[in-house]
């Protein structure tokens, strides 16, 4: 059996792209697997991060940007076509992530840029202002296997990465793993005109002469599932809430406005994307539906659809205060994202 497998994705579904690697990870006893991808815009969080505290959620919902969680840990970072995503995985003893750094390096090398390694998991290029992060990376490794996967900036809009990965200024008191935010640069700013494929090229070449072997690239596409175990049940755990917005550690979280008819604080605790605790303090006259409304949000998702909900159902029982109830709802389903 080759010692080597190659798989290159067609898919721009960050889902479709994590589920893949998640099953080829599940599934692989002692080859070396380079696997090659990238995501249309998406925040893919890392395994422990807090998507509240780490995404402007509300801005990703209106710009139709997905989250995605990956299994590995790190930071938050912002997926487009611009980027160009690796993932090499090894079992154990030969799985060493300086290896696969190594050949990154060597690849930009081919295509004319010299970076260098920083910290645990950047390459970075030597400017004249300074060092400019052009990849981060993150890893997973079990008893008998690992991985590491990055992603290189190519041409990624930078902009609009600064306008997802920055939270809104909310009340938010999370736990979690925090993102350290770097100085950023393209690789198009070393080399104009460079393209997805070139990158791969020379990644593939690199992987290809480090072990003296090579591999028929296999194509997955988004068009079949893949043949791989489990795949439809993993797929549906990467795309589903409870995974990616689920799974943030707890955290706290107090809202408050001031509206004609009076003030409202509500604070939050949220388990495992759950309110788990409700408490409103306000100065209306009419506070009985304001309180109900707290009693009444225990157990609901932390999600604006449901919480809004909550707040229809209470306008059945307190026709009287559905002018104000109406407000808060429109408030709640704006801030909670």
């Amino acid at each position: 059996m080759n010692s080597l497998r190659l798989l290159i994705s067609d898919s721009y579904d960050p889902w479709f792209n994590l589920a893949v690697e998640e099953c080829i990870f599940r599934e692989m006893t002692t080859q070396k697997i380079l696997f090659l991808w990238r995501n249309a815009e998406t925040v893919v969080i890392g395994q422990s991060q807090n998507p509240w505290k780490e995404c402007n959620t509300r801005r990703m919902e209106q710009d139709g940007i997905r989250l995605a969680r990956r299994s590995s840990g790190g930071g938050a970072v912002f997926h487009d076509l611009g980027n160009t995503c690796f993932t090499f995985m090894a079992g154990k003893p030969g799985y060493d992530k300086s290896v696969s750094t190594d050949i990154i390096l060597q690849a930009l090398r081919q295509l004319g840029v010299t970076a260098g390694a920083s910290g645990r998991n950047d390459l970075v290029m030597e400017t004249a202002d300074g060092p400019r992060k052009i990849s981060g990376s993150a890893y997973r490794e079990t008893q008998d296997r690992g991985f590491h996967h990055g992603t290189l900036l190519l041409n990624a809009d930078l902009e609009r990465l600064a306008d997802y990965l920055n939270p809104d200024p909310k009340k938010l008191q999370a736990k979690g793993i925090t993102s350290v935010r770097s100085r950023v640069a393209n690789l198009a700013e070393f080399l104009p005109g460079i393209s997805h494929e070139q990158v791969c090229e020379a990644i593939v070449q690199a992987f290809f002469a480090h072990y003296g072997e090579t591999a028929e690239p296999e194509i997955i596409s988004p068009d079949v599932f893949p043949d791989l175990p489990d795949f439809a049940a993993q797929f549906a755990k990467q795309s589903s809430w409870e995974w990616n917005f689920g799974k943030a550690p707890a955290f706290s979280h107090l809202l408050n406005e001031r509206f004609v008819w009076g003030g409202v604080d509500l604070f939050f605790d949220v388990e495992k994307g759950t309110i788990a605790r409700a408490q409103v303090f306000t100065d209306s006259l009419n506070p009985a539906p304001l309180q109900r409304l707290a009693e009444a949000l225990v157990g609901c998702a932390y999600r604006s659809e449901p919480v809004a909900a909550c707040c229809d159902r209470l306008m059945a029982d307190y026709p009287q205060q559905a002018a104000e109830l109406t407000e808060l709802r429109q408030w709640l389903s704006e801030t909670i994202r």
